[in-house]
């Protein structure tokens, strides 16, 4: 009975598909048997990669030789605090890229592409601006220290290497500074210009300023304090003044009320009336001396005397106006009132007071009026006036600190031209490569050996991995899941023995072809060298 129409046993389950892939022992030999099958082919293509590597290192590989020049930017460190406030010393933050916008500029690339001759040939406009791209390209610009700048070029000609390092430093120097130099000129410049120009606007600002105030008199610096003192002290004086005439005509009133109740005319005494009463008073002191002293008392004396002179005085006055005619005026009797002469005095003084102190006050009061005129006249002139003050005063005030700032572009530019302020000088100049520098022969030859290695051995593993024929027993027996009975080993005839032989000949022969060209080719390199 066949195993098909057998039952199935309960719970089985058919065996899972054994796996075909290698093991590294089992890889191992394998890639061995297939190395020395296609030996001849992996030889070959490891020949034709190195020889390859070797015309490309010989003929293709450019040498490249690279110059360098450093450039040491110093600043004064003497002239600067002397100058401080004075001048503006240059300062560089970005040294590195300063000197790339230096160096790649049109002018400097210009120079090099002439140090170098490629302008001998007379290029056209487009090949001169790929030949720029290209030198461009093999510059290199940095900044290892603060104040150091590298520059580095490189060439596949050494010595055209070194004339354009050289030539790069010095142009780099030479256009800094005449940059530093134009700079602090065009800065001087520039002010210079702008200190003219507001030297003609404070010029044009002091003309409005003064044909304003020649037009407004009240215009003037400081007229409307002096408009407010006047005007404070003419109210003042209006003020007393007022009052003073109050007070006179108040005095003008008293007068004449009192000059109502005065006769401008008053009856006199008679003269023996005068003499009599001096009599009697004489008499009265002559009785008070008595008391106290004797007869011949000097006081007493005197007083007698007087007495018989106003006796002698009064005997006359009788005998005339005995003598006198019988019709005289009744006023020889009378005189003018003295009070009432001296309140008529008092009394016109009084008015001619009050007139004068009346005017004074109307002259005040119309010279408040005027200066109460005038402060508003000065009050609408004020805007205008603070307006052109306002602008003579801005265009002044940029106009000296423009001269400052022109006084201390001057002494950036003195210091510029003298290159006194920030220096550059070459501190590591540029030398003849001797050597190239990058990837080498010897670099290039080691890389195409490996390589040549690499291939023939990649693709020798690629053809045992993936390919699917069974190349081992153990392979079989595994992907089968049978006992392996036996292994028929390989007969190799006195044919394939020759085979083999001319086979390992020609694999050695290419090996020793491509060991003598690397060996020549180093010692032409040697040779070269020397």
């Amino acid at each position: 009975m066949s195993q098909s129409n057998l039952p199935a046993r309960r719970g089985y389950s058919a065996p899972a598909a054994p796996s075909s892939a290698l093991s590294p022992n089992d890889l191992a030999p394998i890639l061995l048997r297939e190395a020395r099958r296609h030996r001849v082919a992996l030889v070959g293509i490891f020949a034709a990669v190195a020889l390859l590597t070797l015309v490309v290192g010989l003929l293709v590989l450019p040498k490249n030789y690279t110059a360098s020049t450093t450039i040491l930017a110093q600043e004064s460190d003497i002239i600067q605090p002397l100058l401080e406030g004075r001048a503006v010393a240059t300062e560089v933050v970005d040294r590195a890229g300063i000197a790339r916008q230096v160096i790649y500029s049109r002018k400097v690339l210009e120079d090099a592409m002439k140090t170098g001759g490629w302008l001998e040939d007379k290029p056209s406009a487009i090949e001169q601006d790929r030949l720029m791209e290209q030198i461009k390209g093999r510059i290199a610009i940095t900044s290892p220290r603060p104040n150091l700048i590298q520059i580095a070029y490189r060439d596949s000609d050494a010595k055209r290497t070194y004339d354009v390092t050289e030539r790069l430093g010095d142009m780099f120097i030479k256009e800094s500074l005449a940059a530093k130099e134009r700079e602090s000129r065009e800065a001087y410049e520039f002010i210079d210009k702008q200190v003219q120009d507001y030297h003609a606007k404070l010029l044009e600002a002091e003309e409005r300023l003064r044909q304003y105030r020649s037009a407004n008199t009240d215009a003037q610096p400081g007229s409307a304090t002096d408009a407010n003192t006047r005007i404070s002290a003419l109210r003042t004086t209006v003020e007393q003044t007022r009052m003073s005439l109050l007070e006179q005509r108040s005095r003008e009133g008293a007068i004449a009320s009192q000059l109502s109740g005065e006769s401008a005319v008053t009856a006199v005494q008679t003269r023996e009336s005068l003499y009599r009463g001096q009599l009697l008073e004489l008499q009265g002191q002559l009785d008070r001396l008595l008391l106290n002293y004797t007869e011949q008392h000097p006081d007493v004396v005197r007083v007698r005397h007087q007495m018989a002179d106003l006796q002698q005085a009064m005997t006359n006055e009788q005998n005339r106006r005995a003598s006198a005619p019988q019709g005289a005026s009744p006023f020889d009797e009378a005189q003018m009132n003295p009070l009432y002469q001296e309140l008529r005095s008092q009394q016109a003084q009084t008015r001619r007071e009050v007139a004068a102190t009346a005017s004074r006050m109307s002259i005040a009061e119309s010279m408040l009026g005027d200066e109460l005129n005038r402060s508003r006249r000065i009050a609408d002139s004020e805007s205008a006036l603070a307006e052109l003050t306002r602008d003579y005063e801005v265009n002044r005030d940029i106009y000296q600190d423009l001269l400052r700032r022109r006084e201390n572009a001057r002494v950036s530019m003195q210091l510029d031209r003298e290159e006194r302020g920030l220096t550059l000088r070459v501190q590591d100049p540029a030398t003849m490569p001797l050597r190239p520098t990058g990837l080498r022969f010897m670099h290039f030859a080691i890389g195409g050996l490996l390589m040549a290695v690499g291939i023939p051995l990649g693709l020798l593993f690629l053809r045992a991995r993936f390919d699917p024929r069974i190349r081992s027993a153990q392979q079989l027996q595994r992907m089968t899941d049978r006992p392996l009975l036996t292994v028929v080993p390989t007969y190799h005839s006195p044919r394939d023995r020759r085979q083999e032989l001319s086979r390992n000949a020609m694999s050695v022969g290419i090996l020793a072809l491509v060991i003598l060209a690397y060996g020549l080719a180093f010692g032409l390199k040697q040779l070269a060298a020397a």
